[in-house]
């Protein structure tokens, strides 16, 4: 496996896309909401897009004040007019959009940003300690690499240009095994028979890969972050 600079998502986050007061930005497939949250309180104009209805109200349940707004929608067909956007974020989520559909989720960043806008695309890489356990209940190396190859024909075509990419380890923090396990349930409770079959296995591959320190557990996930900038 590559060795890479272990990085907090954070500071890539922060590095690469710099100040965000005043930009509108959509967080694509943003889950429950809590990155979506947080661009706002950094100053951003954040509308939090996610293809389920569940997650969508999970993340406006959990919202008080962070004046982002939400919508479910897939990445495919964004209900945004053209160039209404300075950034659009796929954190963790471009490779959950169907295969088929992947090119025409990329046409649809490139048609909702403003010439010189940009789209930041956050991959975990299919290598690493956490791979190595999610991809028993899970293998998502197929998916991973189709995103991969989706942002390799967008830069390849016209209308974007490569403004950076980063590849990096990012440590991803569980309190417990029980929370990691939790975890893997919540993301899709259809899981929740492939990991009972599996707990034994995942409990003590947990603890043999998982670094102590700071009162938690930490997994390593190695990640590339593309930065493409619309034409």
């Amino acid at each position: 496996m590559t060795a890479r600079e272990t990085r907090r998502h954070t500071e890539i986050l922060s590095e690469l896309l710099g100040g965000l007061t005043g930009r509108h930005l959509a967080d694509i497939g943003c889950g429950h909401g809590a990155l979506a949250r947080r661009l706002a309180a950094d100053g951003a104009e954040v509308i939090g897009l996610d293809p389920q209805e569940t997650a969508v109200t999970a993340a406006m349940a959990a919202d008080v004040d962070s004046g982002a707004h939400w919508a479910a929608a897939a990445g495919e067909a964004l209900p945004l007019p053209d160039r209404a956007l300075d950034d659009v974020l796929y954190f963790n989520a471009l490779h959950h959009v169907p295969a088929a559909n992947l090119d025409a989720a990329l046409q649809e960043a490139h048609r909702t940003l403003r010439p010189g806008g940009r789209l930041l695309a956050v991959e975990p890489i299919a290598e690493g300690p956490l791979f190595e356990l999610t991809r028993v209940v899970e293998d998502e190396t197929a998916v991973r690499a189709a995103a991969e190859d989706a942002l390799a024909r967008a830069h390849a075509g016209a209308g974007w240009r490569m403004a950076a990419r980063r590849e990096y380890s990012a440590p991803v923090k569980y309190a417990t095994f029980q929370a990691f396990r939790d975890g893997l349930v919540k993301i899709d409770p259809a899981r929740e028979a492939t990991v009972a079959a599996q707990e034994d296995w995942l409990r003590a591959r947990f603890a043999e890969l998982a670094r102590e320190a700071d009162g938690a557990c930490w997994l390593d996930q190695p990640t590339r972050a593309t930065l493409l900038q619309r034409l």
